[in-house]
C-alpha cells in the first residue's frame, strides 16, 4: 500500500534518504549546508552567483569563518552548488535563505524572495517541502509562498508542504551553532508543520514548534526588535551620560551585578548586520496595514540611525580641540565589519561613518584583520585595502577611530602609537590626554 505524501516525504527523511536543496548560500544557506552533509543527507546548493557557484564546488569557502576543510568535507559527503533551478525537480527539500533587504524608502524588499519562489515554481513537484528561513513580516509565507505553489495546481497540505522557520544564525559565535539554536517553526497546516519538524530535529537539538507560519515570522521579529528597542535606549543613555561627565559602561556594569530584572546592552556606533537595522521595519510597514502606529519601534530606530553622526560629531570636536579640521585630516578606521571577530560588512556603522566622514573631505583608511579588500556593496564604494597596523603607521594618521572591537588588532599597539583615539566600543575604560571615548 503506497503511503500518503506526508508520510512517505517523513520517512525519506527519517532515513536519510531525502535530498534536500538550500537555494542562497550565504550566511545563513552554507552552515546549513555543514549540518545536513554532516549528518548524512545529499545537499544541493542553489545560488545565482556563478563565481560563488564555481568557488564552493572547488571546496573553497566565500565566508572566513566557515573553513576551506569543513567545506571539502561537505563536498566529500555529496554537496555540491548550481545556479539552475531546474533541478529543483530533484530535491524533496527546498530551503529558502535569500536576502529580505529594506528598499531605498525604507520598506520590505521581497523582491529576492519572490524571483526565487518564480523561479523554483515550474520545477517544483508533488511532496516536496519548502521551508522559507528569510526574516520577513507576519503574512509572507501564505501571501507570496503558498499562493504561487497553490497556482501552480499543488494542495498545501495535501501534495505540497509549506513551512517557515527563521533563521538564527549568529557567525563566529564560539558558544552557539547550527546544530545547538533552538529552531522555531511553523506551518501552513497541522500537516505542513509535522513535515517541518521531521525535517530539522535531524539536525537542529531542539525544534520549537508554533500554531502558524504567521507566529513564526513575529517571532523572528520580535526577537531581533527587543535588541534593537534595547540597544536604542543604551545608546540614548550612553549620549546622556556623555553630557554628565559619567561613563556610561561603568554604570551598565553596575547595573549587571543586579541578579533579576535587568539584561545588560552596551552601546556603539551603530546597529549593523542583515537583521537587527532591518526587521523592526518589516512589521512598522506591515502594522500600517492594520492601522496601527509602531512608535517605540521606530523611536528606537531613529536613536540608533543617528549614532554614525554622533561619532562623527565626536571627531570633529576632537580633531578642534588639536587645531584641525576633517578636511583633509587623515583618519584610520578600526574595523568595518559590523560586529567583533567576523568578516561580514553589511549594514556596518563604520561604512555609514567613513562616508560622512570622506564627505567631509577626510582622507579615509581603515584596518581590518577580516576584511582585506572593501568589498562590493549595492550602496557604498571605497577603493581601500586593508592597511598593515605599526608604530609608524598608526603615528602618522591624526585619528584612529576604533569602530569594532576585533580581537586580532594589537589595542594596546594602538593606544601607545596613535596620537588621537576615538573610542566608540569601549576599548579603553577611560579618557586619557589622547583617547576620547564616543
Amino acid at each position: 500500500m503506497e503511503l500518503p505524501m506526508q508520510d512517505n516525504l517523513i520517512d525519506l527523511i527519517k532515513t536519510k534518504r531525502a535530498v534536500v536543496g538550500i537555494v542562497g548560500l550565504g550566511y545563513v544557506g552554507l552552515p546549513l549546508v555543514l549540518r545536513f552533509t554532516e549528518v548524512g543527507f545529499r545537499v544541493v546548493g542553489f545560488d545565482i552567483d556563478a563565481p560563488k557557484v564555481a568557488m564552493l564546488n572547488a571546496g573553497q569557502s566565500s565566508i572566513e569563518h566557515i573553513s576551506n576543510d569543513k567545506l571539502a568535507r561537505a563536498c566529500a559527503d555529496g554537496f555540491e552548488a548550481t545556479g539552475d533551478f531546474a533541478r529543483a525537480a530533484e530535491v524533496d527539500v527546498l530551503i529558502l535563505c535569500v536576502p529580505t533587504p529594506l528598499s531605498k524608502y525604507r520598506e520590505p524588499d521581497l523582491s529576492y524572495v519572490i524571483n526565487t519562489v518564480e523561479n523554483l515554481v515550474p520545477h517544483i513537484r508533488a511532496g516536496q517541502l519548502m521551508s522559507l528561513e528569510s526574516t520577513t513580516y507576519p503574512g509572507t509565507t501564505s501571501e507570496e509562498l503558498a499562493t504561487r505553489i497553490s497556482a501552480r495546481g499543488f494542495t498545501v497540505g495535501a501534495d505540497y508542504f509549506l513551512v517557515y522557520s527563521p533563521e538564527r544564525e549568529d557567525p563566529a559565535n564560539p558558544d552557539f551553532t547550527t546544530r545547538t539554536i533552538p529552531k522555531v517553526c511553523g506551518g501552513e497546516t497541522p500537516e505542513c508543520l509535522a513535515v517541518g519538524v521531521a525535517l530539522y530535529s535531524e539536525v537542529i537539538d531542539r525544534v520549537v514548534p508554533v500554531s502558524s507560519t504567521h507566529v513564526a515570522e513575529l517571532t523572528k521579529l520580535l526577537e531581533n526588535i527587543h535588541r534593537a528597542v534595547n540597544i536604542g535606549l543604551v545608546n540614548e543613555m550612553k549620549v546622556v551620560a556623555d553630557k554628565m561627565g559619567i561613563n556610561i559602561r561603568e554604570v551598565i556594569d553596575a547595573a549587571a551585578t543586579k541578579p533579576f530584572g535587568f539584561v545588560p546592552y552596551y552601546p556603539g556606533p551603530g546597529l549593523g548586520g542583515h537583521c537587527i537595522p532591518i526587521d523592526p521595519f518589516y512589521l512598522t510597514w506591515k502594522a500600517r496595514e492594520f492601522g496601527v502606529s509602531t512608535r517605540f519601534i521606530e523611536l528606537a530606530g531613529e536613536v540608533n540611525g543617528a549614532m554614525p553622526d554622533y561619532v562623527v560629531d565626536k571627531i570633529k570636536l576632537a580633531l578642534n580641540d588639536r587645531f584641525k579640521p576633517v578636511r583633509g585630516s587623515k583618519i584610520l578606521v578600526l574595523g568595518i565589519a559590523y560586529k567583533p571577530n567576523v568578516d561580514d560588512v553589511r549594514e556596518s556603522p563604520s561604512v555609514f561613518i567613513m562616508e560622512r566622514l570622506r564627505d567631509l573631505g577626510a582622507v579615509i583608511a581603515y584596518h581590518d584583520p577580516h576584511v582585506a579588500r572593501f568589498p562590493k556593496m549595492r550602496e557604498h564604494f571605497f577603493d581601500l585595502d586593508s592597511v598593515e597596523l605599526g608604530a609608524e603607521t598608526l603615528a602618522s594618521y591624526d585619528c584612529v577611530l576604533v569602530a569594532t572591537n576585533h580581537e586580532r588588532i594589537d589595542f594596546e599597539a594602538v593606544r601607545q602609537h596613535a596620537t588621537l583615539i576615538v573610542d566608540t566600543r569601549g576599548v579603553y575604560p577611560l579618557n586619557a590626554d589622547h583617547i576620547v571615548n564616543a
